[in-house]
Formats: structure tokens, sequence, C-alpha cells
């Protein structure tokens, strides 16, 4: 009966963050509320407040729910950047596009995040978590690029900080644009011969 319960739970939760995903994207966050949520979802507000305090805390754990593969587990990251810290990161940016192309729920989370969302009010505190979130992701392609440096594989002409905000800016804005207007380019295409012209300049 336990059993039975967390289970009922877990599928409810699964159905509001559905809910919201569809709905944030369908009309934008400020203007869906959870109540809207809950008649969407098939469940009472009482249920929302269940799994969720707030709006806030549903968002994140809506994007929680889809890791980025820049988080993957610490020592396998490890391993890969002092292994060949440009493979890393042409991996991890080639399965993160991938990713975006062909999973719905993915792009529908970048769509939302970029153009859906007003970061005023109660959501700046995801606008905190998101520069935080963006400031762990920059150190960990600092690192890479730190580490190729030490191999000799980039040369000197731009710091590894500098390298990494590059990097940072072109995916942002290929991502940017593709998720305003997929019919502008393929981003599957288009973001790896990119990303390589970047490293090409860049490499000793």
């Amino acid at each position: 009966m336990v059993r039975k319960t967390k289970e009922d739970a877990r599928i409810t939760r699964s159905r509001i963050l559905d809910a919201a995903m569809e709905l944030f994207e369908r009309q934008g966050v400020s203007r869906t509320s959870l109540n809207d949520i809950a008649h969407h979802a098939g469940v009472t507000r009482g249920a929302i407040y269940w799994h969720f305090k707030n709006k806030v805390e549903l968002f994140t754990a809506m994007i929680e729910r889809l890791a980025c593969p820049l988080l993957l587990e610490r020592e396998k990251r490890a391993r890969l950047m002092q292994e060949n810290p440009l493979e890393f990161l042409d991996t991890i940016t080639r399965e993160f596009i991938g990713r975006l192309e062909h999973d719905p729920n993915f792009f529908r989370m970048f769509e939302i995040f970029w153009h859906k969302c007003e970061y005023v009010g109660e959501m700046e505190a995801i606008r905190h978590k998101h520069l935080k979130e963006g400031e762990s992701h920059i150190d960990i392609i600092q690192r890479s690029f730190a580490i190729a440096r030490e191999k000799g594989q980039i040369g000197a002409d731009l710091t590894p900080h500098q390298a990494a905000i590059g990097l940072v800016a072109l995916i942002d804005g290929l991502i940017f644009n593709w998720t305003k207007n997929r019919a502008l380019f393929s981003l599957e295409t288009y973001a790896p011969q990119i990303f390589n012209a970047f490293l090409r300049g860049i490499r000793t």
C-alpha cells in the first residue's frame, strides 16, 4: 500500500510538471497560475502544494528534471577533461546540441527559459539560480581550456577564461536564435561546424 502511494505521488508530480511545461510554453510563465496548472493536470491546487511550495519551486523542478550534459559525474568529467580536454568539450557540445535538436522536452525547456519567462518578482530567484549554474558551467569549460593550454593544444592569444566566455557566448547565441526560429538554420548541422571553427582559431 505504501509503495503504491509513493508511486501515485511520483506519477502526480510528473503530471504536474508536464502540465506546467505545456502551459508555460503556450502562454508564458507569468501568465500561468498554479490554478491553471492544477486544472490542466487534472489535480487539485492542494496536490500542487503537496509537491511544490510555489511556482518558483515548480519551475525549478521542471528544469532540474532535464539534466544538462555538462553535469556529468565529477570523477568521470575530471578524467575525460584530463585525457583530452578539447575532445571533452567537443563531446559535451555535440551531446547537448543533439539532445536539444531531438528531445522535445529539452527543447521546450530552453524555449521557455529564453523566450517565455520574465525574471522579475517571484521569478527573480530563478535568475540568480540560473546565473550560479552558468558560472559553474563556465568554470568547467575554463578548466578544460586551462588543461588544453598545459598540453599545448591551444595558443596563448586567449586566456582560458576568455576562451570559455567566447565559447559560451557562441553556443548561447546559436541556441537563442534557433529556439526563436528553428527554420532559420539546422542547429545540429551548423553548431558543430561553427564550434570546430572556433577551436581551430585558438589551437596552436
